[in-house]
């Protein structure tokens, strides 16, 4: 998936551990494993803004596109 989850560096320049990040924003530890461990298909602007509120930061710090192998190639034409 071209989106790349940034969570786990957040936490590190945070340091705080998954368990007290899922407890400060109101989700289960397994519900932010899936999110940081970019499983996740969808992720709610109030529960975004929640990581962004509790980890003292912006959204893209949290998110980045990254293009898929197969867009990166070049056109063999």
């Amino acid at each position: 998936m071209p989106i790349v989850v940034d969570v786990d560096v957040m936490l590190a320049r945070r340091k705080m551990s998954v368990g007290t990040l899922a407890e400060r924003v109101g989700i289960t530890p397994a519900n932010l494993a899936v999110l940081k461990n970019g499983r996740a298909k969808a992720v709610r602007f109030t529960t975004l803004a929640a990581l962004c509120e509790v980890l003292e930061c912006q959204p893209g710090d949290l998110l980045r596109w990254e293009p898929d192998a197969e867009q990166e190639a070049p056109d063999p034409a």
